[in-house]
């Protein structure tokens, strides 16, 4: 089911080698055809994230993928076009997507083919110009928050928490009904937590020793679970603050990988795209006002630009609009 005549070929950013953001040029390429099981988007938007980089440099390739490769793991738009099998979309549909298995390419295009089942409405609440830097972020987010699987009520510590994952991390624990330590980075992080509702907001890059009394201040027993987005020396401070039995969650690909030692337990997990994570993600979402926080958005004609500002510091996501 096709909505109107499309166009052969289509703009993409791509690239034919690995190696830096210089390898991505725009071109024009097939737009690519849809099986059963598939839907073709009308890109709206793309998240721009570590893993396109990894993606470029040539360390975390789809299966199945071949040069010219178009990036880009989560995005946005209009289902245009169903494959046969698919009974949960219809064309005209909003969606978002995250995909780490796409072998026909990725959103830095202006039409994408994936399989259906990773796709979803994009919820209430959440803008649809910023709906595709959420998708990768948010399902991995709730993938830590099942790690811990914390009661409602615990004390959850998310370092940081001003970065694309742990800023919606944070919403995503307030909805479940824990209670939320945001270690963020700089000023504008502590800032951005405390909008989105964190219970203590702290500043990762301040005095240490006045970062563990506040957090022991607001939980005497200690915290039980910490997500950390990222790995090092702050990290191993703040397990300082583990309660007994407290768990360290951390998304594969942070780095260094926090170790176990006693009295802190690690466990690694990973993002889940799939029909049932996409169902309870929008129930979640649409439980209250829900902010995805973009620091900066470029056209993709300044797709090269996007990859250079992921090697800086920056609050939130960064958004390529193809549309």
């Amino acid at each position: 089911m096709v909505d109107g005549d499309l166009p052969d070929r289509m703009q993409a950013a791509a690239f034919d080698e690995f190696g830096g953001p210089e390898v991505i040029t725009l071109r024009k390429l097939p737009i690519p055809q849809v099986a059963d099981d598939e839907v073709l988007i009308k890109v709206w938007s793309a998240g721009v994230g570590v893993w396109d980089a990894y993606e470029r440099q040539g360390v975390l390739v789809p299966e199945g993928s071949a040069l010219p490769i178009v990036p880009g793991s989560d995005g946005a738009g209009t289902v245009i076009a169903a494959g046969g099998k698919v009974s949960s979309l219809a064309v005209g549909d909003l969606v978002y997507v995250s995909a780490s298995t796409r072998p026909k390419g990725g959103f830095y295009a202006e039409y994408a083919a994936v399989k259906a089942e990773y796709a979803a409405k994009v919820p209430d609440g959440v803008p649809p110009e910023h709906a595709g830097a959420m998708p990768t972020d948010a399902l991995t987010a709730l993938a830590g928050l099942d790690t811990l699987s914390l009661s409602a009520g615990a004390w959850l510590l998310i370092f940081g928490a001003s970065g694309g994952q742990g800023h919606l991390a944070v919403q995503l624990a307030k909805r479940q009904g824990l209670n939320v330590v945001a270690v963020a980075s700089g000023a504008d992080g502590v800032a951005l937590v405390t909008r989105l509702g964190a219970d203590v907001s702290l500043d990762g890059h301040g005095d240490m020793t006045d970062v563990l009394a506040r957090i022991r201040d607001a939980a005497p027993g200690g915290v039980n679970g910490i997500l950390a987005m990222a790995g090092g020396a702050t990290l191993d401070r703040l397990t300082e603050t583990l309660a007994e039995d407290g768990v360290v969650a951390f998304a594969h690909g942070v780095q260094p990988e926090p170790q176990e030692r006693p009295g802190v337990m690690v466990r690694a997990y990973d993002g889940e795209s799939s029909p049932r994570q996409l169902q309870r993600l929008n129930e979640l979402v649409e439980a209250g006002p829900f902010v995805v926080h973009v620091a900066e958005t470029f056209p993709l004609g300044k797709v090269r630009d996007a990859h250079k500002r992921l090697q800086t510091s920056y609050a939130g996501k960064l958004l390529l609009t193809v549309a």
